[in-house]
């Protein structure tokens, strides 16, 4: 089971992340970022990623997003915003021991495995902590921004009255969030609102150390992939055959991928 530990403080505030704790091993830290709607115990956890980790020795730090998995649901909006979640991700890695990275120093920096919209925080993070950040695994990661075109009318709409949501993505978004035991659906609205704020363009600050990106051949977010790829310009690509952006998770051979990639 995971140890939980709340309360880091940011900028004098308390953090709005949940952070979870997994293995013992004294090694570089890995952080682990879920995407929107889903959970360390959901993304993590019931998806069988935790045990072949720690098997491998990881020592793995993964976070709760505001309003996610149980996590409270913040009271002011801007706790929600990407750049205020990415100040909170660098104090808890810090607080954790985390440190830069040096040359024939094993236990220097952090590895980061992020997944959809945690795909996006790691891209931005990785670009804006290079001293820190050895290597990342970015699943069903976007170029674009994806929560940009996210319609939060009439996903409010749906949760007041019921009334159908006609965008797809939309849709689909909501309907996979609500799946999950726990989640605020209100509070992930204002994430989405927040998220909407502080656009995403990944071609505007890129990362420049290793990256392995992970996708489902039927998912549609992740099309323009190989741009990412091109962008970096050290990167791996692996498509999961059959796979779409909600069941890639589960993958085995996204699993096996990213242990041997991180421990490369």
């Amino acid at each position: 089971m995971p140890q939980a530990a709340e309360g880091h403080a940011v900028e004098g505030r308390a953090s709005t992340l949940r952070v979870h704790r997994f293995g013992a091993g004294s090694g570089r830290p890995l952080l682990m970022l879920h995407g929107f709607g889903s959970s360390t115990e959901f993304n993590w956890v019931q998806s069988g990623w935790i045990q072949p980790l720690t098997e491998a020795g990881r020592r793995v730090i993964a976070v709760d997003l505001p309003g996610h998995g149980g996590n409270p649901a913040p009271v002011e909006s801007d706790e929600y915003a990407p750049s205020r979640i990415r100040a909170e991700i660098l104090q808890i890695l810090l607080d954790e021991g985390a440190k830069p990275l040096a040359d024939g120093d094993p236990e220097s920096g952090v590895d980061i495995i992020g997944y959809s919209l945690g795909a996006r925080f790691a891209w931005e993070f990785g670009a804006t902590q290079p001293e820190l950040v050895h290597r990342m695994v970015l699943g069903g990661p976007s170029a674009g921004d994806p929560l940009a075109m996210f319609d939060l009318a009439e996903a409010e709409e749906f949760l007041a009255s019921g009334a159908p949501i006609a965008d797809p993505m939309t849709a689909d978004l909501i309907g996979w969030a609500r799946q999950i035991p726990g989640n605020d659906m209100f509070a992930l609205l204002s994430m989405a609102r927040a998220v909407k704020t502080e656009p995403y363009d990944a071609a505007e600050s890129v990362p420049k150390m290793p990256i392995l990106f992970v996708a489902g051949e039927k998912d549609q977010v992740a099309a323009e992939m190989p741009r990412l790829a091109e962008l970096s310009g050290h990167a791996e690509i692996l498509i999961l055959p059959a796979r779409n952006h909600f069941n890639a998770i589960t993958s085995r051979a996204f699993k096996q991928a990213a242990i041997q990639f991180l421990a490369s």
